[in-house]
């Protein structure tokens, strides 16, 4: 976008249990749709951290109806990249979230080089650190363009559901990979914008804009960045984001080649059984099912091919017949979705614990203590069931929710965000509840 000129103490179980009791009382997991105006990024005010250090958390009120965005910064590329303002007001669009990030002062380094900040966006209910799903939303990244000689802008998208374009766009898209589990997965987009620079930020230039979806999401990330040839003084760029959707002309809509309704792993007379439905299937070729004895290391057990291009939901089950019913531990498994291009992602993994244990309304929790996630493991009757999770601090403030529709056995819960400490985690099935205290060290 364009260039930013200057001017412009040990209490007991039972008493932490109680707690909790009188805090789900108080609490509700919140899901909300957003407007047709889309969700407004307005009067940030910093509430953590140090102003535009890594860690600082600014909070954008009233994003939607009784609804906050807290905007973290996750990181940058590097110490030459600085965060001039959270939100430029004086130009673009005042709904939009605005940030300006300069690259060494507004001027590159010689040579080809690359840069970027990373921005955390996550939703809560009003006044509170309460986490809020949102159903649906849009953000359309407006004017991703250069400087009209050796620099261009790019951003990216992480865990988008689909994105939209012009069918004669001026960017450029390719996919985001991480580790995720020791596994290089596909987890987002990034969007390349030409040398070109287009006057003002205009949402009539869609060459140089796209719209991405998300759908029930209480988090995302979002990074803007930056790449020059050689030394350009131009590094001083403002970002648009304007979290609803726009007309092209003649749009293009790509979406990732599968998307999963539900995945689940379960045991029937002893045996694993994988059962998993596709809401969407677009150019996929087949899906190979993989299993690990230790979540690290994978090996095929067998390729299922999928029913096609289709919008309608394709639902898929095998029996792990290779697996002894005597069998004793833990297997892990995951699907490599592989679309006609060779192309491919995974799925979550599922875990299933092989064996008899405990069958009272009680969950198992391994290990405890933990650093980074934990494994839940539920009463069999819960399983293919709805199960909600909630994770509580000491003081009955919910940390964590999620809710499984057609739970699994197991499910594991990422806690390396947590601060070191204690916490409750509360587990229900329609009128069961089950508690179990756990502690998150470094």
């Amino acid at each position: 976008m364009k260039k930013f000129y200057p001017g412009r103490a040990n209490e007991s179980f039972a008493y932490y249990s109680r707690v909790i009791i009188l805090s789900v009382a108080l609490m509700t997991a919140a899901f909300v749709t957003a407007s047709a105006q889309g969700l407004v990024f307005q009067n940030p005010a910093l509430i953590s951290g140090t102003a535009g250090q890594d860690g600082a958390v600014y909070r954008f009120p009233s994003v939607t109806t009784n609804v906050d965005a807290l905007v973290r910064i996750n990181g940058r590329s590097s110490s030459l990249v600085k965060l001039e303002s959270i939100d430029i007001t004086d130009r673009g669009f005042g709904k939009a979230f605005q940030p300006q990030v300069t690259c060494n002062n507004g001027t590159t380094p010689n040579g080809n080089y690359d840069w970027w900040m990373e921005f955390g966006i996550s939703f809560v209910k009003a006044n509170t650190e309460n986490p809020v799903n949102v159903a649906n939303f849009d953000i359309t990244a407006i004017d991703i363009d250069g400087n009209g000689d050796e620099l261009n802008e790019w951003v990216s998208f992480y865990n988008l559901s689909s994105h939209t374009f012009e069918a004669n766009t001026q960017l450029t898209y390719t996919t985001v990979m991480e580790l995720v589990n020791n596994v290089m997965t596909l987890v987002g987009k990034k969007f390349s914008g030409p040398v070109t620079n287009y006057v003002d930020i205009d949402t009539a230039a869609t060459r140089v804009m796209t719209s991405v979806k998300y759908v029930n999401r209480n988090d995302l990330r979002i990074r803007t960045g930056g790449h020059s040839t050689g030394r350009s003084g131009a590094a001083d760029r403002m970002y648009s984001f304007w979290f609803k959707s726009f007309g092209f002309s003649n749009p293009v809509q790509v979406g990732l080649p599968v998307t999963l309704k539900s995945f689940n792993a379960r045991l029937e007379n002893k045996k694993p059984v994988l059962n998993w439905v596709s809401a969407v299937e677009k150019n996929v070729s087949h899906y190979t099912v993989q299993r690990s004895t230790d979540g690290k290391e994978y090996n095929d057990i067998t390729l299922v091919f999928a029913n096609g291009n289709t919008n309608m939901e394709s639902s898929y089950t095998i029996t792990d017949n290779a697996i002894s019913a005597s069998a004793k531990g833990t297997v892990y498994y995951r699907l490599k979705m592989v679309d006609i291009d060779g192309q491919f992602k995974y799925s979550e993994t599922r875990l299933l614990r092989l064996g008899e244990w405990d069958r009272n309304v009680s969950i198992m929790m391994y290990p405890n203590p933990a650093q980074n996630e934990i494994r839940i493991m539920v009463p069999a009757k819960w399983q293919n069931t709805r199960v909600d999770y909630q994770v509580y601090s000491l003081n009955g403030q919910v940390i964590k929710q999620f809710v499984r529709t057609n739970a699994n056995q197991t499910e594991v819960l990422n806690i390396d965000q947590l601060p070191e400490g204690a916490y409750m985690l509360k587990v229900s099935a329609e009128k069961e509840t089950a508690t179990q205290m756990f502690i998150r060290k470094k």
